[in-house]
């Protein structure tokens, strides 16, 4: 049986290195609970745990019931390490926060990213990443953007938490691929690409400020030319995603104005489908959960693992749905 632990649970019951059954605990902290994304990771731990009855380790999930509680995600793994489990698999919502209280604690038990890796300068505090090539991810929604609008215009980019590692690659990945030079910071006409004013904007990971910042941008900008989710938050709630991207459907189904996202989680897919974005580039979080306890078990026995470990992108358009036709 799967457990989903909360820092309270941790605390009351102890979690240590082997449970009451005599399994060692192998656990997985991602950003927040209230992230369906962050569910399909769990469903991942799942099928692990169902396919491994009688395996000597158990892989527990758990994060801060708010995706915008940074703190709350270092405390709880404050209090795993503190309590003890045989190995630990970190989605970092604040990557230098993290990997400060990594480097104070020095834990005697792998730890590896999954989904969002430490900053570069931190990455000799953990054994390896699982998740995203996020640079990638960045690039190809570039490479869509392009191919809809060939001559350019004005743009928007949402973002996530400021600070987190994998949001801040794609970004990266996205305004060096469409500028065509390493390094761009901000677009300012590159290849005829500039960044309005206002943005980017920072969901803080929060899906109704998503939604109201999409709103907002929209109105300021009635001639904006692309607005790109380098993550999901938005489509996350189907309903206020419908009703913001109903203010702009004419221009969307013209590709005036064309829309790109990051994810393609359900309702990303049906959003998709029925023309509320052209583009989406899908990670798998599924994959990322089922193989997770797997690389920490080989970090435990002291195998050589590969760094990073990429588990690949699925990119939905209109003129090659694939993924998100079915989906």
């Amino acid at each position: 049986m799967l457990l989903t632990l909360t820092s309270a649970f941790i605390l009351a019951t102890g979690v240590g290195a082997a449970n009451a059954d005599g399994k060692k605990t192998l656990a997985i902290v991602v950003k927040g609970l209230d992230n369906p994304f962050f569910e399909q990771i769990n469903l991942g731990c799942q099928k692990w745990m169902s396919e491994n009855m009688n395996s000597e380790y158990e892989c527990i999930y758990t994060g801060p019931a708010s995706s915008a509680d940074e703190a709350g995600e270092v405390q709880i793994v404050d209090d795993l390490l503190t309590r003890g489990v045989a190995a630990i698999a970190i989605s970092p919502s604040n990557a230098p926060a993290m990997a400060n209280r990594i480097r104070q604690i020095s834990p005697n038990v792998p730890v590896m990213t999954i989904d969002a890796d430490f900053l570069e300068k931190d990455r000799d505090l953990r054994a390896t990443y699982l998740g995203t090539d996020n640079y990638l991810m960045g690039v190809k929604m570039a490479e869509e953007a392009m191919a809809l609008k060939p001559k350019g215009g004005s743009v928007c980019l949402q973002l996530g938490n400021v600070a987190a590692d994998n949001i801040n690659a794609r970004a990266a990945g996205f305004r060096d691929t469409i500028s065509g030079a390493k390094g761009t910071e901000r677009l300012d006409g590159n290849n005829g690409w500039t960044e309005v004013d206002g943005c980017p904007v920072f969901t803080n990971d929060q899906v109704d400020l998503a939604n109201q910042q999409m709103a907002d941008t929209f109105t300021a900008n009635p001639d904006l030319d692309a607005f790109i989710l380098i993550g999901g938050w938005a489509q996350f709630a189907p309903q206020a995603y419908a009703q913001v991207t109903d203010q702009v459907m004419d221009r969307l189904k013209s590709k005036d104005l064309i829309l790109i996202a990051g994810d393609t989680l359900p309702p990303q897919t049906q959003a998709f489908r029925d023309g509320r974005s052209h583009a989406q580039v899908g990670q798998r979080p599924f994959e990322m959960g089922y193989r997770a306890p797997d690389v920490m078990i080989e970090l435990i026995s002291g195998k050589k693992v590969e760094d990073p470990l990429y588990t690949g992108l699925d990119v939905c358009n209109q003129s090659s749905p694939g993924f998100c036709a079915d989906n």
